[in-house]
């Protein structure tokens, strides 16, 4: 079977792709032969090859936020991403093309349709993106995170799988975890933006470092573009505390593992944590981040409603972050309860479940 892939920009479109194709080959076809097709400036292009996938790009840009001069020509890139991925798809022929959002995915989508290929669309966050309302168009089959996000469907094309894990999140061990990180028994904390950092979240952490280890341990991955000045941050804290503290630019697939090492993550709220969070039964504090359509929003209320997060708005971070980070260690009861609640909602099937529905619609 020959599967084309499509999506980028954050690691919540790229890792459930991967994900699912790692589910079809050990489940149910082992002659996978997989393209992944992205842009040459995101995030995909050095997490996919770094999987060993084979990577082709195609020109594209974001278009939502623009003005319109800069709309105009990310349209026009995006055109010319379309003749990009015809080719590459008339050059590869797939049986079947799996969608994960992100511009990225546009033009792969709509040359895929042109070329009548079966496309499977996976909308990650609950409240979908642009570029996820524009596939599901031409999809044949979508495929959801929560149940809740059928009601934008038609009945016979939408069906609710749950988050594709990544099958690290099989193999975790929270004491092997908390001895790799080299945790003792205080409240540990991951601190988390994204891929790339959140600068914000970073900053919070930064004006009241030694305050922040007094009463945890942290775990920190910063991005790479606030890991040097977090790095000498920790050099600066007395010595009987940096061993407190964990400065790390990028985890990749050793993110899970840090997950199950910690009590509380604090963190945006990219649709990787409707699912990968109550995999690691980690309660959190989310921040979600303004604009983009408030899909974050949308994401980090599914986990509050379920009693496994609190939200702190974005305006808020840098007054109510640490205040309501200590309230929640220092209630171990409340703590107990949130990740109990978050381990509820674990789903750990749905890269199985994604992947049998490619099957079902590949072309013959």
């Amino acid at each position: 079977m020959k599967l084309l892939l499509g999506g980028g920009g954050s690691g919540g479109h790229i890792f459930p792709a991967l994900a699912v194709a790692s589910a079809l080959r050990d489940h149910i076809h082992e002659d996978l032969d997989l393209l992944y097709v992205g842009t040459e400036t995101g995030v995909e292009s050095r997490i996919v090859p770094e999987a060993g996938i084979r990577f082709r790009v195609v020109a594209s840009r974001g278009v939502r936020g623009r003005h319109a001069l800069s709309k105009a020509w990310s349209l026009a890139t995006m055109g010319v991403g379309v003749w990009d991925a015809v080719r590459i798809i008339r050059d590869f022929r797939p049986d079947a093309v799996l969608l994960t959002g992100g511009y990225a995915s546009v033009p792969v989508g709509l040359a895929a349709w042109l070329n009548r290929r079966p496309i499977v669309v996976f909308q990650p966050d609950i409240e979908p993106g642009w570029a996820i309302r524009l596939l599901t168009r031409i999809a044949t089959k979508v495929c959801v995170t929560e149940a809740q996000s059928l009601h934008r469907l038609p009945a016979n094309k939408g069906t609710a799988t749950g988050y594709p894990l990544r099958p690290v999140f099989n193999e975790i061990d929270r004491p092997m975890a908390r001895a790799r990180f080299g945790l003792n028994g205080t409240p540990s904390i991951l601190v988390s933006g994204s891929i790339q950092g959140a600068h914000q979240i970073n900053a919070a952490i930064d004006d009241n470092l030694e305050e922040w280890v007094s009463f945890a341990q942290l775990i920190h991955v910063t991005g790479e573009k606030d890991a040097r000045h977090m790095a000498q941050r920790r050099e600066d804290l007395p010595e009987e505390l940096r061993h407190r503290y964990q400065p790390i630019d990028y985890l990749g697939d050793e993110l899970p593992t840090a997950m199950a090492a910690c009590d509380l993550a604090i963190s945006r709220a990219g649709a990787s944590v409707l699912a990968e969070y109550p995999a690691a039964g980690l309660a959190s504090i989310l921040i979600p981040l303004p604009g983009a359509g408030g899909h974050q929003r949308h994401n980090a209320q599914a986990l509050t409603d379920a009693g496994a997060a609190v939200v702190v708005d974005d305006a808020k971070v840098a007054t109510e972050l640490l205040g309501t980070t200590r309230s929640i260690l220092e209630d171990s009861e409340r703590l107990a309860e949130m990740r109990r609640r978050s381990a509820a909602k674990a789903r750990i099937d749905a890269a199985e479940r994604i992947a049998e529905v490619l099957w079902e619609v590949r072309r013959d």
